[in-house]
């Protein structure tokens, strides 16, 4: 006996295991696409973690990359280029070292010192790839049941098909 909310595939008709298989796809590519989000997010952060963490250790100095991944900072006064994309800079200047600006989204800004953005992006950076984590195996286990339900469609497909005469 099956357990209640749970659907017996074997008793399912042609037609419905074909809507379910599709339905069952298409949470599966939803849920890869937002790994990918999560994937790109986390990236974003740990780049600028990295950044924050260059910029603490070189306040004074320069960063050695080219092309830098925040803008290349220098000390406070000192002029810089402030890239607006990434391969388009603005002439800027450097007004406080040990403070930064932190996007939390929907076009909110928070100024924090440096320790608290690094803080705040390695919080973030562990609640995305925790989340990643547990989305992971759900896709795993969605993508397992739609490789049953194809297997099964095959099946069916066959058995309703007719054989060859002899």
């Amino acid at each position: 006996m099956a357990s209640p909310g749970r659907i017996e595939l074997d008793k399912l008709s042609v037609e419905q295991l074909k809507g379910l298989k599709e339905q069952t796809d298409l949470e599966f590519n939803l849920l890869q696409d937002s790994l990918t989000k999560i994937r790109t997010a986390a990236t974003r952060l740990e780049n600028a973690s990295a950044a924050l963490h260059d910029l603490s250790l070189r306040p004074h100095g320069t960063y050695r990359r080219t092309p830098p991944p925040i803008p290349l900072v220098t000390r406070a006064g000192k002029k810089m280029l402030v890239p607006l994309t990434a391969s388009l800079y603005v002439p800027g200047s450097l007004d406080d070292a040990e403070k930064v600006l932190v996007d939390v989204g929907t076009g909110y800004f928070i100024e924090k010192t440096m320790a608290q953005g690094k803080e705040y992006c390695e919080r973030k950076i562990n609640l995305l790839k925790s989340n990643f984590d547990e989305l992971a195996e759900v896709a795993t286990k969605k993508k397992a049941i739609a490789e049953d339900m194809a297997m099964l469609l095959q099946a069916k497909l066959r058995q309703a098909s007719p054989g060859p005469s002899s």
